[in-house]
């Protein structure tokens, strides 16, 4: 996973993949939230347009991975 900020665009790209890798679809969550998903239907992306005023001025998350032991 990957996530950019374009602070001029006010812009937030989450790839949930191999940053680059093509789009086939993007579909409209709400209005400023898109997901784009690849040809074979998996979601590779996030994009939130105005995200400092979707998001709140400070983003923060945890990801708690399983062990595979």
């Amino acid at each position: 996973m990957k996530i950019e900020y374009d602070p001029v665009r006010d812009l937030l790209y989450i790839y949930l993949g191999v940053p680059g890798r093509k789009v086939a679809e993007t579909v409209t969550i709400v209005p400023g939230v898109h997901a784009d998903f690849s040809a074979e239907g998996k979601l590779v992306g996030i994009e939130v347009m105005d995200a400092s005023e979707v998001l709140g001025k400070r983003l923060e998350f945890g990801v708690e991975l399983a062990s595979l032991s």
